[in-house]
């Protein structure tokens, strides 16, 4: 694998930093090409789902990766920036963290990072572009969301100075997805790490739904291409791709 070495650009404001990422990609940006942006007007999670993104409340970066691995195990690519967000947050700012499938880091079982990973088609060939937003203040999300929603001032419960903490954060976060990625190429490394750092991974009680497909289970592990096992209440493994988890909570029998 070879050695990723981050460039990065700074805006005061972008619709998505993603967007902007592709855009370059698209004129041949080398890999390692990153974004930080102040704000997001148009940030997008998952499915397309908007993304909070107020003026200095938050992390938002994106980076451009061209892996050589096989395309079957890039999933695992979320899983080295869960890694890496996880280990800038612990030296940074002191969060521990948990991740849940695929993709959010918690706190307190409360979300604290998304991440987004988008596959593009280049001059240069196939690309990744991976898109991370860490909440730095109560700020960057709705209040009405704060029952499921957290950031770094919550949990470490100072206040915070955005542009000294967010550098911090940055540089860290940097350097740990180049020591990240250059393990994507022993996948048995990237997920048992990942593994040790989530309570998803193995015993939790969680319902999948996937478009008009659902289902309830109990998580049994992860495959070597990051799909996630689960043991259906009918005890059948189902092997799940791609999809939304939720922990059930068993004392209630409710999410």
């Amino acid at each position: 694998m070879a050695v990723l070495k981050p460039k990065v650009f700074r805006f005061e404001s972008l619709p998505s930093t993603n967007t902007e990422l592709a855009r370059l990609a698209s004129e041949g940006a080398a890999e390692g090409v990153s974004i930080v942006a102040d704000e997001q007007t148009a940030g997008r999670g998952r499915l397309q789902r908007a993304w909070s993104s107020p003026k200095g409340a938050g992390l938002y970066f994106s980076i451009l990766l061209r892996p050589v691995i096989p395309q079957n195990y890039w999933p695992l690519i979320t899983f080295m920036a869960a890694l890496a967000v996880g280990d800038a947050l612990s030296e940074a700012a002191g969060v521990q963290t948990d991740i849940k499938w695929p993709n959010d880091l918690l706190s307190g079982e409360r979300k604290i990072c998304g991440i987004l990973a988008e596959a593009i088609d280049t001059p240069a060939g196939r690309a990744v572009i991976v898109g991370i937003g860490i909440n730095l203040t109560q700020n960057a999300f709705p209040p009405q969301l704060a029952n499921v929603a957290t950031s770094v001032a919550e949990a470490t419960g100072q206040a915070m100075s955005h542009v000294v903490d967010r550098e911090r954060i940055l540089a860290v976060l940097l350097d740990a997805l180049s020591r990240w990625y250059s393990l994507l190429d022993e996948p048995e490394r990237i997920v048992d790490a990942w593994s040790n750092r989530s309570s998803y991974a193995i015993g939790k009680l969680v319902q999948v739904s996937n478009g008009d497909d659902v289902w309830q289970g109990t998580t049994s592990g992860i495959e070597r291409d990051g799909a996630l096992r689960l043991r259906t209440t009918s005890g059948e493994i189902k092997l799940v791709r791609a999809g939304d988890v939720y922990r059930i909570r068993a004392s209630k029998n409710e999410l």
